[in-house]
């Protein structure tokens, strides 16, 4: 079976300081603080909520670019932020269509420009331009603009019990689409956010940041399916994050 991932842009550790001094520079709450809802939130990452964060395409053709606008545009309906998509100029989202996987800067780190350089992409599409189904869109584009709002991955959530079969993981995701080595999928998937670090209660099956597994990749036999929308708890939980 193959299962297309998004993989984590992570902050090199030299940069991880910047990183932190422009989170908080963004958001003075941006500090651990309890929940009672579900959805992994990177909290030290997060916008300031009624922020205007301008989207920029860097290339793809106009048809791709506004079915990549019209699903991202529905995290507003929840989220106090707009999304303001520009022609040209300088931009906080910036969109590539890059045969590189699909991946997005986590929140704030978008404003690391010494990482994410400013005419560099801080989101790219890898399997869009064949110009898939709608339902594959829904899918990949929520998913990457919530970790641009700050989410990170549902299964790294530390309220996650996910019974890995680590070699079929490891010899599933080593071939097509994906190519990754073994550090990449432990950083990807076997990784836990820490305690600390993340707004978290239960576990979302139907969160939109949560990856499709299959049975085989589970010592029980649980398999997880890709979500193709918001969940309830999702529009709820980033509701709490940006309110109005």
């Amino acid at each position: 079976m193959s299962v297309r991932a998004c993989i984590d842009r992570v902050i090199p550790r030299q940069l991880r300081t910047e990183a932190a001094n422009l989170a908080r520079e963004e958001r003075a709450s941006n500090v651990p603080e309890e929940t009672g809802f579900e959805l992994v939130v990177e909290h030290k990452k997060l916008w300031q909520p009624g922020r205007t964060l301008r989207v920029r395409f860097l290339e793809g053709p106009a048809k791709i670019q506004k079915k990549v606008q019209r699903f991202a545009e529905e995290w507003m309906r929840y989220a106090n932020i707009k999304l303001d998509f520009v022609d040209r100029g300088d931009a906080e989202i910036r969109v590539a269509f890059q045969d590189d996987g699909s991946w997005s800067a986590v929140g704030t780190d978008a404003l690391v420009t010494r990482y994410f350089k400013k005419d560099e992409a801080t989101m790219n599409y890898g399997w869009l331009l064949d110009d898939p189904a709608d339902d594959v869109y829904s899918s990949v584009v929520l998913h990457e603009f919530g970790h641009a709002l700050g989410c990170g991955h549902e299964h790294e959530s530390p309220a996650a019990d996910i019974k890995w079969n680590k070699p079929a993981v490891y010899r599933e995701l080593a071939g097509s689409p994906n190519f990754w080595d073994k550090e990449t999928v432990d950083n990807n998937v076997f990784g836990k956010y820490s305690k600390r670090q993340t707004k978290y209660t239960t576990f979302d099956r139907d969160s939109i940041m949560l990856y499709s597994f299959p049975a085989e990749w589970t010592l029980d036999g649980q398999s997880y399916e890709e979500n193709e929308q918001l969940s309830a708890l999702d529009k709820q939980f980033i509701g709490e994050c940006y309110p109005r």
